[in-house]
């Protein structure tokens, strides 16, 4: 994120604020109440930082009756749950008269909101791209024909001049200028209070000169400030729609319809947020559940890998759980739903999406931290060369001309510049490396990890079980068994043994196997006890067992490979000073194998979503800086909870929204991604370090009167070449 998108605990630029007329009607239908706790979810626009999340729900907080106000920043999203007498429009309000825009909340309507913001900011950058353009071509002559050109010929060029900058200015700077507005207005300043006095100034002492005819007119340092500013502000809002991608995904995978059963048996059409606890619901087969439901009827294979991480899948009959988001692989299923979509396991994956990105709001970057102090230096910088010039004898004209030049020299392009310039730079070279950054302040976390958690199935190992023990001609003909079946395993053989043909007088029995006749004799590929084998006990790992007429059982065994390069990678990460450990859903025996084999001492098994999050939670309160990488939807979560994370390029959608970055390849990436991180980090401090230096250097001479804004504005945009040059050494030092 660009500091020109940044700002100061007391305020942020929030693109279009709207005032507090905003407030749509009457909001008491939105509220929801359950056993004395009401809850209300809103959207508010105009909060882009922490600050402004800070302010917002420390006001709510503070109200009779709040129990808690929790607002996501990505999307707007601000849930607030009261008990007492408390109405919402009384709550919406306070949000308001904060100077925020305000109105019941719509997965939708945010995701459209986001969109249009991006276009409007992308128009305005086109816009002052344009005019910017025209403008330097009319300055260029003016400068060429320095000492002959006649003074109406350069008056009449810089009143052209004039006249593309006004309708750039009030139609691209809008956005700046009403943010400006609705901060002052309710009494508060933020970063585009400066930034709109010297666009307004610059602009306005160019039409003085223009009108008296001065020599030099500066319209176009005013619409190369904007086009500069606007650049930062379209990176910082594509930036702020992708972080809602997750939330986004995982919305996709509850709005879909199911079928309820009637009284009469009837199956019926219903959306997810019709459903009531107790309903009966019937789940096809190849059919992902949406609720939690209870089985009443039915046998059959469920995939839970996204749910729990657990590599093969688990038969389920009557009585048994089969959760949202578990995939029915072989025979329908008739269950109870145990409650509404809003009670399920993927809506408290959602709330922990949501935790995670309000955590990660939070967390204040480099440039935000740099333009705390930088708004308090240039008014007081301006103001002081305005008032001492005047209390010096100079004219009002002249004074003026001094403060334009400093709040030009100023201008936060080369700190604006310092960071994403930098991100740009670094995100170009991880990309070559088959490496997707999709965070904006990323990299800065990633720079600071300090402890590695790793999920073991589709992120330490390949995710799908391989055949390894040898065979003869049995293969060919368990294959054609294997053929008809959709379970891993068989898909495993079918693999090792290429195509071929199928069985006949197929039957797939749940919970045990799959049996046919091949040359007009039965044979069966299962479990042990149903093909008749003996002395098993001592087999660990998947297995299958096939069996013909008279033929001993024979075993097929099977394994989740390892990464080839996961032993080099995480020795040289232990090595480095990490500390690395294993969270899985999957089985002990299957977690233990894998961390003995990898050194790794600490390791979890049979940890649900929710239990993820909670070891990741307990990580953060040790001071833990963790770098989460996994793969599957049991691992959303915490990857949102998460200082940084991860996700292989086979993950799950809402795995790959929820991280920070999405890798290719094998577990190398990780290394590659925090030693360019650590590299980026230390760049982006040396370009603050130059901007900052720049400042100490321009502001002296601009104070002092020997700068014009015209060399003020060709200093800045110096200043912004150089933190351009610096932040291209991580490419070659990466290449």
């Amino acid at each position: 994120m660009t500091a020109a998108a940044q700002s100061s605990p007391s305020g942020c630029p929030s693109g279009l604020a709207p005032s507090s007329t905003s407030l749509a009607g009457d909001l008491s239908a939105f509220v929801v109440e359950k056993r004395g706790l009401k809850t209300l979810t809103l959207s508010v626009r105009g909060a882009k930082c922490g600050g402004c999340l800070s302010k917002i729900e420390n006001k709510l907080n503070a109200l009779s009756g709040i129990q808690n106000a929790r607002m996501n920043l990505s999307n707007g999203k601000l849930a607030v749950a009261w008990t007492g007498p408390l109405s919402a429009d009384t709550i919406a309000s306070t949000v308001s008269d904060l100077g925020y825009g305000v109105s019941a909340f719509s997965e939708d309507g945010s995701a459209k909101a986001a969109k249009s913001e991006e276009r409007g900011l992308l128009i305005s950058l086109g816009v002052a791209a344009f005019a910017l353009a025209n403008i330097m071509l009319l300055s260029v002559s003016v400068w060429g024909g320095h000492g002959e050109m006649g003074a109406q010929t350069r008056t009449a060029l810089h009143g052209i001049s004039g006249l593309i900058a006004l309708p750039v200015l009030l139609f691209s700077g809008r956005h700046f200028f009403q943010s400006a507005f609705a901060a002052l207005r309710h009494g508060h300043a933020n970063m585009d209070v400066p930034i709109s006095l010297a666009l307004i100034l610059a602009f306005g002492v160019s039409v003085w000169e223009t009108i008296t005819g001065g020599e030099h007119a500066y319209f176009d340092a005013s619409v190369m400030l904007l086009s500069f500013l606007l650049i930062g502000r379209f990176l910082d809002a594509r930036l702020r729609r992708q972080t809602q991608a997750a939330a986004h995904e995982l919305a996709a995978l509850q709005n879909r319809s199911l079928n309820r059963l009637t009284a009469d048996g009837d199956a019926e059409a219903i959306r997810a947020d019709q459903v009531q606890k107790g309903d009966r619901i019937l789940l096809a087969a190849g059919e992902r559940a949406i609720v939690d439901l209870k089985i009443t009827q039915g046998m059959s294979g469920v995939d839970e890998s996204l749910v729990s991480g657990e590599s093969l899948p688990r038969t389920i009959g009557r009585g048994e759980t089969i959760y949202a988001g578990s995939l029915n692989l072989d025979h329908p299923l008739t269950g109870e739903a145990l409650g509404p979509a809003s009670d399920s396991l993927l809506s408290q994956i959602t709330d922990m999406l949501e935790a995670g990105e309000q955590k990660r709001a939070r967390y204040r970057q480099i440039a935000d931290k740099a333009v705390s102090l930088y708004v308090p230096f240039v008014h007081t910088t301006a103001a002081l060369a305005f008032v001492v010039w005047l209390l010096m004898g100079a004219s009002i004209h002249q004074a003026t001309l001094i403060a334009v030049s400093t709040l030009i020299i100023t201008c936060p392009c080369a700190l604006a510049l310092a960071a994403p310039v930098a991100q740009v730079v670094a995100s170009g070279t991880l990309f070559k490396k088959g490496i997707f950054l999709r965070s904006g302040d990323a990299l800065e976390r990633f720079a600071e990890i300090d402890h590695l958690v790793l999920d073991k199935t589709g992120t330490l190992t390949l995710g799908t079980p391989q055949l390894v023990s040898e065979h003869g001609p049995e293969l060919d003909l368990a294959a054609q068994l294997a053929r008809a079946s959709r379970h891993p395993l068989s898909r495993a053989i079918v693999a090792q043994a290429g195509p071929g043909p199928v069985a006949e007088y197929i039957l797939e029995q749940p919970g045990l196997g799959v049996e046919g006749w091949i040359d007009g004799q039965r044979y069966r590929l299962g479990s042990a006890e149903w093909v008749g084998a003996e002395q098993v006990s001592a087999q660990t790992g998947p297995s299958l067992w096939f069996a013909g007429p008279d033929d001993e059982p024979i075993l097929f065994r099977f394994e989740d490979q390892l990464h080839a390069d996961a032993g080099a990678t995480l020795t040289a990460l232990k090595q480095s000073g990490l500390g690395v450990e294993i969270l899985s859903g999957d089985r002990p025996d299957a977690v233990s194998k894998i961390a003995d084999t990898l050194q790794i001492e600490t390791w979890h098994a049979q940890v649900s979503p929710t239990g993820k999050a909670e070891r990741l939670e307990a990580l953060n309160a040790s001071g833990k800086k963790v770098l989460m990488v996994g793969d599957g939807l049991n691992d959303a979560g915490a990857l949102a909870l998460a200082h940084a994370s991860l996700a292989p390029g086979g993950a799950m959608d809402v795995s790959q929204s929820a991280s920070d970055a999405v890798y290719s390849g094998g577990l190398a990436a990780i290394r590659t991604v925090l030693s360019v991180s650590t590299r980026t980090k230390r760049v982006m401090l040396q370009n603050f370090g130059l901007a900052a230096a720049y400042n100490c250097i321009a502001v002296p001479i601009a104070v002092t009167g020997h700068v014009t804004p015209l060399i003020a504005a060709i200093a800045m945009s110096a200043s912004s070449l150089i933190v351009t040059l610096n932040a291209l050494r991580i490419k070659g030092e990466h290449s």
